[in-house]
């Protein structure tokens, strides 16, 4: 499996933004309650993958248009493309592991 050195930075970029956003005290803080599980991280990964893709195609729409500078434009689809990358890789192990789990025997 050969990993494109932009899908690693970009993959490097997210979780030093994630890593910024809350401290070791929110970590903590969100183990004691019991909040911020597995689920939620999920479930916020996949709103800021949306949000991601649906920014790609707001940039693309506006470079059509000729209202935005071919540079934004690109980045912003790398960035939609490294996303659904990332979505269908995840999408995949969880339907493998799926897969294994079923045919396991009883």
């Amino acid at each position: 499996m050969a990993v494109l050195p932009a899908a690693a930075a970009a993959a490097y970029q997210s979780i030093a933004k994630m890593g910024s956003v809350g401290g070791a005290g929110d970590v903590a803080s969100a183990a004691q309650t019991g909040a911020g599980g597995f689920g939620d991280f999920l479930s916020d990964a996949l709103k800021s993958s949306i949000d991601t893709m649906k920014q790609g195609e707001k940039m693309a729409g506006a470079g059509v248009a000729g209202k935005a500078d071919i540079v934004d434009v690109v980045n912003a689809v790398n960035q939609a493309e490294i996303t659904l990358d990332t979505v269908v890789a995840v999408r995949d192990k969880v339907v493998a592991a799926y897969q294994s789990i079923m045919n396991m025997p009883i």
